[in-house]
Formats: C-alpha cells, sequence, structure tokens
C-alpha cells in the first residue's frame, strides 16, 4: 500500500472548487452558511445540529478505515485498484483513495471523464464505450493538451471501433486511444457474448491507425446479485472467460509490443473472485485492476450483505458504512405510522429501503436505538416508518437512517456533510461537493 502525502488534483480547479459561495439554495445547509466559501463555513465550527433536515452526512473515521482497508487488500493480493468514481462524483474523495495507492479512477460517462480531466486526474478507465463524436473529438483535444493524461475506453464490436472512427475523421489524434476489448455474457449487460467475438474485436481495434488494444475488461456484478454457491460459480466460469481472452489476445499479437496491458473486473460484490483468478496474470507489463467503488462508502444494505469481506472466515479486512441520513417525524397521523421528512429525492431506494437506526428529540442530542422501526415506502419527499401502536416517537423527533447502495445516494446531494466521528453532535471537518 503506498500512501501519498501530496495532493493528487490540479491546484488550479481546487482553488476554483474552494472559492465557491454555498447559498440558501442548496439543500440542508444552515442559512447562516449562505455567501461563504467551504473554508469560512468550517471556521466557524459547525456541528450537525447546524443543519437542516433532511441531511445526508459522511463519517471521516469511516471513510479513512475503509480506503486503508480495500488498499490494503489490493496491496496483500497484487492487483490494482481503479475505484468507480460514479459512486461518489467526489474529487476530494477521488483524491483520498489516489493518495492511498489507486492506479486510478473509473467513470461511466463522457461528462464524469470531462470532470477527472478537469481536475488533473491523469489516469481515468471509461467503463463503456465511446461513441460519442463531441466526446471523442474533445478526448483527442485534452489527450494533445495533457501529454500525460491516460484514459482507457471499452468496445465490444466491430461496430463500435467503426463509430469511434467515424467520429475521429480528420481529427488530429496525438497517439492512438487505449482501448480495452469488453467480453459480456448472456444475459448480462454489454460486452461480446463469446470469446470468439471479443477476439475478433481485437482484431479490428489492432488495425486502426488511432486506437490501440490496451486489454480486456468486463463486469462481472451484471451475471449475479447475491453470494450464493450458484451466482459465484457463475462469476468464477465468466471471469475465467476474461483469462482466456487475455491470452489469446496475447497469443495472437494484437497487444502492441511496448505500452502497458490492463485486465479488468472487479465491482463491489466479487472482487475476491476476480482476484482469485486473474490475479495470476499480473506481471511484467501486465495489471490486474479491481474497479470497486462502493467500498469507499459501504452501507448498511446491500453491500453489508454481499460484500466479500464478509466471505473472509478470518475477518482480516473490515468495512462499515459511512453515510448517513438523519430525517425529521413531521407527522403522525395514526398509532404505529410516522412520516419522515426524506424521500425518494434524498435517499437511495433501488436496493433496499433505508434502515432506521437511532432517534433523538433534535439533531445533535443524545440518541437511542429505534428498536421495532421500519422504512415500508418512500415517495418523492416523505418516507413511511412503521412502529409499534404505542411508540412514543413523536413530531419533530429526529431519526437516523441506515443507507442501501452508495451508487445512488450521493447524486441526491451537491454538498454533504463530512462529521468527525459517531458522537452524538460531532464537528463538521469537511463539506464534500458533488458533480453529477
Amino acid at each position: 500500500m503506498t500512501t501519498r502525502s501530496e495532493p493528487t488534483l490540479d491546484a488550479q480547479a481546487v482553488q476554483v472548487m474552494a472559492a465557491e459561495r454555498l447559498s440558501v439554495l442548496d439543500k440542508a445547509l444552515p442559512a447562516s452558511a449562505a455567501g461563504l466559501t467551504t473554508a469560512e463555513f468550517l471556521a466557524t465550527r459547525p456541528r450537525l445540529s447546524s443543519f437542516m433536515t433532511p441531511v445526508m452526512t459522511l463519517d471521516d473515521s469511516a471513510l479513512e478505515a475503509n480506503v486503508a482497508a480495500m488498499a490494503q487488500w489490493c496491496a496483500d493480493r497484487g492487483v490494482e485498484l481503479a475505484p468507480h468514481g460514479k459512486t461518489t462524483m467526489s474529487p476530494v474523495l477521488w483524491d483520498r483513495q489516489l493518495r492511498s495507492g489507486a492506479w486510478g479512477v473509473t467513470l461511466a460517462t463522457a461528462s464524469q471523464v470531462r470532470v477527472g480531466v478537469h481536475f488533473g486526474v491523469q489516469r481515468i478507465q471509461l467503463a463503456n464505450a465511446l461513441v460519442d463524436p463531441g466526446a471523442l473529438q474533445w478526448l483527442a483535444q485534452a489527450m494533445t493538451e495533457h501529454p500525460e493524461l491516460e484514459v482507457l475506453t471499452w468496445a465490444d464490436s466491430p461496430g463500435t471501433i467503426d463509430a469511434m472512427e467515424r467520429a475521429l475523421t480528420d481529427v488530429p489524434v496525438p497517439r492512438p486511444i487505449p482501448v480495452l476489448v469488453e467480453l459480456g455474457a448472456t444475459g448480462g449487460r454489454t460486452g461480446a457474448r463469446s470469446v470468439d467475438e471479443a477476439t475478433a474485436v481485437a482484431e479490428w481495434i489492432a488495425a486502426s491507425p488511432v486506437l490501440r488494444v490496451a486489454g480486456v475488461s468486463g463486469y462481472e456484478g451484471a451475471l449475479a446479485h447475491d453470494s450464493s454457491a450458484q451466482s459465484l460459480a457463475r462469476v468464477r466460469t465468466y471471469l475465467q472467460d476474461m483469462a482466456a481472452l487475455h491470452n489469446r489476445i496475447e497469443t495472437a499479437g494484437h497487444y502492441p509490443p511496448d505500452g502497458p496491458v490492463y485486465v479488468t473486473a472487479g465491482g463491489s460484490a466479487y472482487f475476491d473472485v476476480v482476484a482469485e483468478v486473474l490475479a495470476p496474470l499480473a506481471g511484467g507489463r501486465t495489471h490486474v485492476v479491481v474497479r470497486a467503488g462502493a467500498a469507499i462508502i459501504h452501507d448498511d444494505g446491500f453491500y453489508t450483505g454481499i460484500t466479500p469481506f464478509a466471505r473472509d472466515p478470518e475477518h482480516h479486512y473490515q468495512l462499515r458504512s459511512a453515510m448517513h441520513t438523519w430525517a425529521r417525524v413531521v407527522s403522525r397521523p395514526e398509532p404505529g405510522l410516522a412520516l419522515l421528512d426524506a424521500g425518494k429525492r434524498d435517499v437511495p431506494f433501488d436496493e433496499g429501503l433505508p434502515t432506521p437506526q437511532l432517534v433523538a428529540a433534535e439533531l445533535g442530542a443524545p440518541a437511542r436505538p429505534l428498536a421495532d422501526a421500519t422504512i415500508t415506502a418512500v415517495n418523492d419527499q416523505h418516507a413511511f416508518l412503521r412502529l409499534p401502536p404505542d411508540s412514543d416517537l413523536r413530531v419533530g423527533d429526529v431519526v437516523r437512517l441506515g443507507l442501501s447502495h452508495p451508487c445512488t445516494a450521493f447524486d441526491k446531494w451537491r454538498w454533504i456533510p463530512v462529521l468527525a466521528d459517531d458522537s452524538d453532535d460531532p464537528p463538521v471537518v469537511d463539506l464534500i461537493r458533488t458533480y453529477f
């Protein structure tokens, strides 16, 4: 594990971000923050109790522990990490991961890549095909302006290569764009459906004057959704096909004679199987890269149940949820029911509903466990909290919610306070800006 003390981001871009003024238009921020920069606001020593509900918060100690755990796990297995930055779209959090030794950052769209390049990320894996003409022309220009920039893209068919070449006709490309051959599987998402089809894609890339074969990619998370033996076996078979594809491309001579080669898979659910199957390929110029993006945040739902660390009988590595949302009781219309002021625009709901954890009379007041309570539904701006009929929960009380699936949590917030710890009224040590 490599830890760097110096920032990894572009200093000018960070200065512009730091100069941005907070506003009463920003959700959950106190009115007193209006007109201040983040540094000026943090100088007022805000605490959790300073904010309005609903408010999503991050736990600084959990962030640090999760980043360290994932970096150590990768180092111990000889694989590299390009965490999926789409989870947070926060350059400040990307910087934490890069300082802890991450190879680079994975992103999902051309617009996200522009954010990464703007903030000075030098290695980016675009886990998607790039066929938009304007985006490809922008990338060619960015590569000219930043000779050190490396942006890997994916391709799963000759049609992808043809679309890329058409978009780059008469466009100066300073060096061939590195393309990873994406292998899929029947019933999955994108990706060539067989090793033979994927090998043909590699041949097309190798013949291109503006592209080069940079390796093999895939996403095993599209093939399974639990940690059953059947799911793990399907993932393992798919990854073995990825290894076979890499070996076939290498034997056929489709990789350029120099330059790095990447074999990349591994979302946040099966990166242990990825390392088991693909790590033996690492060595020389071949890099095995996992892309677990949720690990820095983790959760109290989907990933708690499926994380590879839970499958480690020795529990050498641990993750804990770094995100929570505090919501206020706004109605008690009948016994056994409370309505909270957080809904689909505030909390993730696609991989499980929030789970009630704590209750307090006010933000920052002493909190106690909230037992026998369940969120049964969320509307746009309300959550339905079912309680025992004799519950003493009152209008105005605040409830801390555990969340499931960080990838659909951050996009609902422009600014997210980072709390020093999990005490009742912890100080705010940072204010994270997202770029969705």
